[in-house]
């Protein structure tokens, strides 16, 4: 990218009109689409001391004539850190609607909280509506994104409308938020500093007054650490009452990709341990996506899940003691997997420009459960196929897919296979138990 004469650069500061030039001329390549006012365009406030675009945090500065600025350096850096990402627009995470999820506005002068934002634009008009008001509502963009431009809804039974955006932009509005936290936090501490150090007849500074909006008390104060197993065999059904949890897990890296900020605590549904702290990308990528409460898609995301990250993700599940115990996973992955693994041969495929196609939506159900192995079922079948609108493929029992799962996991993954089973186990008791209801938790306890 040659170098462009900017108007009204100072001491390498540029005005926020500028600026916003520069910034659409550097990404205009980017695979991330972007927005050409991303510093002057609502959610962007310059009297709040700072503006996002992408991951990166750009302090903004008020000339003596009362017009604001940024370095043109701290904007290029942004610029180059948002071009080094690389996008796949099929791998696609889900946003929302999530039944329980906060709600609440978002002011101008408030923290990024990208999902609120988002939803709270989204769950009031229906596509034909924004199709027909593209700039209605708030946010215009976030972190300087054009999100509307990657934005996919989806539509299940003609009622339930969910939101999807591809997991590369997902991941980068979460570090984008995580900085900003970090950045405001910091700046509260020099603010305290500053004061203790001033006279007490000095008046608080309006710049002081107006940056205090965007704090947040509950932000971290370091960057996310490694996790390291320090929640290793707590129940989440105690570990999530305790005061100060979510707290603590914002203090983390994520347990799988390793790269953006934890937010959530992710738990074994069926027995009720921690896992570990993981991302919202992370997290969603993770959770079956039932049909019904026995009934669940499997998608192209099962991939990651089984073949190119097989290896991170078999470790983060037998983080459980009752899955490594038993050498399984909970019955929903365990149907994925089956589904996606072992019935994989099975699978009618279809011409296509490039060879041959899988066929039609490949999805598993069950009956019974993992409590009751010998009368648990698995089909397997296909939905949309040519060949038949709904064509099983085949039929597994619970046991059967199980072993054929330890067999696999011994090729896939040796070192998670060598730690399971319940001789890998410390503090196991000697005679086995009859599995018991945990009634304080979601799921079922192993001991």
């Amino acid at each position: 990218m040659s170098e462009r004469a900017m108007p009204g650069r100072t001491d390498g500061l540029m005005p926020l009109g500028a600026a916003d030039a520069l910034w659409a001329d550097l990404t205009a390549d980017s695979a991330v689409p972007t927005v050409s006012r991303a510093l002057t365009c609502s959610p962007a406030v310059a009297r709040v001391g700072h503006v996002l675009l992408g991951a990166h945090v750009v302090a903004t500065v008020r000339a003596s004539g009362g017009q604001w600025s940024v370095p043109e350096d701290e904007v290029r850096r942004a610029a180059a850190e948002l071009n080094a990402v690389g996008m796949d627009r099929q791998d696609l995470v889900r946003i929302g609607p999530f039944r329980g999820a906060p709600t609440g506005e978002c002011s101008e002068e408030t923290l990024l909280r990208w999902r609120r934002r988002v939803m709270g634009e989204l769950q009031g008009l229906s596509g034909p509506e924004r199709a027909a008001r593209p700039e209605a509502g708030r946010p215009y963009h976030l972190a300087g994104i054009d999100w509307r431009q990657m934005l996919v809804e989806r539509t299940r039974d003609d009622t339930q409308r969910t939101w999807w955006l591809p997991r590369a932009v997902v991941r980068l509005l979460d570090a984008a938020e995580h900085t900003e936290t970090q950045w405001v936090q910091a700046a509260r501490t020099r603010r305290a500093s500053a004061a203790a150090t001033e006279p007490p007849s000095h008046p608080p500074r309006a710049q002081d007054t107006d940056s205090r909006r965007t704090t947040n008390p509950e932000g971290p104060t370091a960057s996310p650490r490694p996790y390291n197993g320090e929640l290793a065999g707590q129940l989440y059904s105690v570990l999530s009452r305790k005061p100060g949890t979510s707290r603590k897990v914002a203090g983390w890296s994520c347990a799988v990709c390793r790269t953006a900020p934890a937010a959530v605590l992710d738990h074994c549904h069926e027995h009720g341990y921690v896992r570990a702290p993981v991302c919202q990308s992370c997290n969603t990528q993770e959770r079956p996506d039932h049909l019904y409460s026995n009934d669940i898609r499997v998608a192209n995301r099962y991939t990651r899940l089984f073949d190119t990250d097989t290896g991170h993700w078999l470790r983060h599940w037998h983080r459980c003691p009752g899955c490594r115990a038993r050498t399984t996973l909970p019955l929903p992955h365990l149907a994925a997997w089956t589904a996606h693994i072992a019935c994989r041969s099975l699978r009618p495929t279809h011409r296509a420009p490039r060879g041959r196609k899988p066929c039609g939506v490949l999805r598993v159900s069950w009956t019974g459960s993992q409590n009751a192995p010998r009368s648990c079922l698995l089909t397997v079948a296909v939905d949309f196929c040519p060949s038949g609108e709904h064509r099983v493929l085949a039929q597994v029992p619970y046991r059967e897919a199980a072993e054929r799962f330890r067999a696999w996991l011994a090729e896939t993954a040796p070192a998670v296979a060598a730690a399971a089973g319940p001789d890998r186990l410390d503090g196991l008791p000697a005679q086995s138990r009859p599995v018991i209801a945990d009634t304080s938790g979601e799921g079922l306890a192993l001991f």
